[in-house]
């Protein structure tokens, strides 16, 4: 398995948001578990699948209160 250099990844990481946003918070589990599926068959091995399902939810964040006040999500 080859790793992203630093710059690669923070250009994916900007593109994955914009795409995000783009599809919108109505389609966003949508669209993630799609790309998530289609990345799963670039890969083509179920185990690293699970083990990188796992790892994204290891330590994952809850959103900050100003994070969810700029969405439109806190009354």
């Amino acid at each position: 398995m080859t790793a992203l250099n630093p710059d690669a990844r923070d250009r994916l990481y900007a593109d994955c948001a914009r795409a995000i946003s783009e599809a919108g918070v109505e389609r966003e589990s949508l669209f993630l578990a799609r790309l998530a599926l289609l990345l799963f068959e670039q890969i083509g091995d179920e185990a690293r699948c699970r083990t990188a399902l796992a790892q994204a939810l290891d330590g994952l964040p809850m959103p900050s209160l100003s994070a969810a006040a700029a969405m439109g999500r806190v009354g």
